[in-house]
């Protein structure tokens, strides 16, 4: 796949939900750092209780998703930035699949090697 596009970031952040457009992969990547360090700066999530308690690192924060791609050929990657402040990337939109970021060097650089290898997957 081509670094250039039209690249979709979804945030979604409490019950706001944002969709920005970019023309290149490095946009995009930029883009969804500076959203995920806008957001951690907030802060973390406080421990609920709800049957049982969860605590800030069981819950997410925001979601930022990055896709390409039309209805059926889609690539889509992005981090789960959860309440403790950890950065859990993954790939897919409707089976999510957790990405090594410790391999790829970070969890941007992991989304950014899963949008760059290779035809959408199905």
């Amino acid at each position: 796949m081509s670094a250039s596009g039209d690249w979709a970031l979804t945030i979604r952040h409490g019950s706001e939900v944002e969709r920005e457009r970019y023309r290149a992969l490095d946009e995009v990547i930029a883009a969804l750092e500076g959203h995920c360090e806008r957001i951690r700066a907030e802060g973390g999530l406080e421990p609920i209780k709800a049957f049982r308690e969860y605590e800030p690192g069981d819950r997410i924060h925001a979601r930022l998703e990055i896709s390409i791609g039309g209805l059926l050929r889609t690539k889509t990657a992005g981090i789960d930035l959860m309440g403790d402040g950890r950065l859990v990337p993954y790939r897919g939109a409707v089976r999510r699949r957790e990405l090594d970021a410790e391999a790829a060097g970070s969890p941007f650089e992991a989304v950014r090697r899963t949008l760059d290898a290779g035809p959408p997957r199905r």
